[in-house]
């Protein structure tokens, strides 16, 4: 199984009925496993503050319910997070949160076990797709043990990879629901009744503390004692590839540490290193125990780890062969794809690009250069407003904002509402795909289909944001170029706020149809390179200087022939 499918399973088998998340690489295929379980009552949330919150009254309710997301989805949901520490639990509660060490799909590397220090959630951390579905389960007999909400941590690599999973059957519903009871000490977080949660939370978590030489997630594995690792994760993986007849005390609650069982160990072996993946969470509190060991000093706090970096550290030579050298794949945008053509006339007009967090942050880089910040969902449109405020109207009328779709109504609402509510101008394009892109086409609340694939109301964007009060909001098909350079040209020059929403589906949305294809025409080309401009991979130039158009590749979405002056590229039937 993959390790989020069996994140998955783990769920079923636990007796899961309420799973709320937003789609964010490497947890995505979380959510789109767990709609295969009926059981569970799966969704999208606009949002992961409000995932959590709907995980927050299941649980409330006395179901077992969760809520997944990325790392960066935390910083989103930290404000329930924080106050439902100190709330605790009705039926278990488990927020799946998937770190990204090494940035393959992410604008940071925060490590999810420091904001479960900082809240006082308990993080636990599987190292394979067994104990991934093994954890998952246990995390919620935890959760309701000590009252307390679980944060289990995974990373890109466990996510992503692949183990042998026993699967067993799902617990009776009736064994793991509790009735509702009215408890305004315990779930209404005003000052009075919060300070005395607050006293509740510190003796929780010691009291896991001292319990954790007893809990299973965490074991010592006897071995040489002239070397032992303390690891925790896919961490583990590694250690025991390079030094297998080492000494490991691995952990699987990561927060709170226990602190005996550390100190048992630390004194059976001869040399101590701590080898966890990014901060030094593990090794700043054994070192604060008084204990002698070694890591940061070895390892670096950036990307992720590998067997290999354990094995230089080590001084362990290998016979290995060079590591493969492949050519350069530098990020681009699709054949197709709307944005290529909404960038393109942006640059035609020399603007500026306010960017966020999507597939269209790809306008950052050659040839098409737009995209120049690019900071979290939904920031965009206030990035903006602050240029706007700093800077002047005048200032702005060069700039755009660039968010796409879903994350629009992700955060990028509120951000649109503040811009109306303080009296700004400036102009945002929301690039309307229809689906969540980057996180593999995903629904959201303005598709009209949920997660578990039933019709829905699709929010209208373009009647939201005329809700807003914003008198200049128009919609404008992505690839056609001359009007939206018109468009542009006239909603850039206003002296108030306005949408443009760019309209064109996502070349590789399921069931899209392409009944075109473009053509060059060589006599009629000039040579000249127009159409190279956008940076389209199905185009390339041959040796005479004309143009090929890969027909597999080509989507036919035209923005060739517009670029040419010259005729020499057609569109026909495929």
């Amino acid at each position: 199984m993959l390790g989020n499918a069996a994140i998955a399973r783990g769920a079923y088998e636990a007796g899961v009925k309420v799973s709320a998340a937003y789609p964010g690489t490497p947890s995505t295929e979380i959510s789109e496993n767990l709609v295969n379980y009926p059981e569970i009552y799966c969704e999208w949330s606009p949002n992961e503050k409000v995932a959590c919150e709907v995980a927050i009254g299941a649980s409330m309710s006395g179901v077992r319910s969760m809520c997944c997301m990325k790392h960066v989805g935390l910083n989103v949901a930290s404000d329930p997070l924080y106050t439902v520490s100190y709330i605790g639990v009705n039926g278990g509660m488990v927020l799946v949160v998937a770190d990204d060490p090494g940035l393959y799909s992410s604008q940071n590397e925060q490590d999810t076990r420091m904001i479960g220090r900082a809240s006082m959630v308990p993080v636990i951390e599987p190292s394979d797709s067994q104990e991934a579905k093994d954890f998952m389960k246990y995390a919620f007999e935890l959760s309701e043990k000590y009252d307390t909400p679980i944060i289990l941590r995974t990373t890109t690599r466990l996510a992503h990879s692949q183990g042998m999973v026993t699967l067993e059957e799902p617990v009776a519903f009736d064994k793991v629901s509790h009735p509702y009871e009215k408890n305004i000490a315990k779930n209404v977080m005003m000052p009075g009744m919060a300070k005395e949660r607050h006293k509740y939370v510190e003796k929780r978590l010691k009291q896991m503390a001292a319990d954790g030489d007893k809990l299973p997630v965490n074991r010592i594995e006897e071995g040489d004692t002239r070397i032992g690792f303390i690891t925790s994760g896919i961490a583990y993986q590694y250690v025991k590839e390079v030094c297998p007849d080492a000494s490991v005390l691995k952990l699987g609650l990561v927060n709170p540490l226990p602190a005996g069982m550390i100190k048992e160990f630390a004194a059976k072996v001869d040399r101590l290193i701590v080898f966890e993946e990014l901060e030094p969470v593990i090794e700043e509190q054994v070192k604060a125990l008084g204990i002698k060991c070694e890591g940061k000093e070895l390892f670096t706090v950036q990307g992720e780890y590998s067997a290999n970096m354990l094995r230089n550290a080590l001084g362990i030579t290998t016979d290995t062969d060079e590591p493969a050298k492949v050519p350069a794949r530098p990020p681009i945008l699709c054949p197709g794809c709307p944005h290529r053509s909404v960038y393109t006339a942006l640059k035609k007009l020399q603007l500026h690009a306010a960017g966020d967090i999507g597939c269209y942050t790809l306008g950052a880089v050659a040839p098409l250069n737009v995209v120049e910040t690019a900071v979290c969902m939904g920031s965009s449109i206030s990035t903006l407003h602050g240029m706007e405020k700093a800077r002047g109207s005048e200032y702005v009328k060069n700039w755009v904002a660039v968010i796409g779709d879903s994350t629009f109504l992700h955060t990028g609402v509120n951000s649109l509402m503040n811009m109306v509510y303080n009296k700004a101008t400036g102009t945002v394009l929301i690039l309307d795909n229809s689906t969540t892109g980057m996180t593999g086409h995903q629904d959201h609340a303005a598709t009209g289909k949920t997660l578990m694939g039933e019709p829905t109301y699709a929010i209208d964007i373009y009647n939201l944001c005329k809700a807003m009060g914003i008198d200049n909001v128009v919609e404008v098909d992505s690839f056609n170029q001359d009007e939206l350079v018109r468009v542009l040209k006239e909603e850039t020059a206003r002296d108030a706020v306005s949408v443009v929403i760019c309209k064109a589906p996502c070349a590789l949305l399921k069931g899209q149809t392409f009944p075109y294809v473009c053509e060059p025409i060589p006599d009629k080309c000039k040579k000249c390179g127009a159409c190279l401009r956008p940076g389209c991979p199905a185009i390339t130039k041959n040796d005479d200087g004309t143009v090929y158009i890969d027909r597999t590749m080509c989507n036919g979405c035209n923005l060739c022939a517009q670029m040419c002056k010259f005729g020499a590229i057609k569109r026909v039937n495929r």
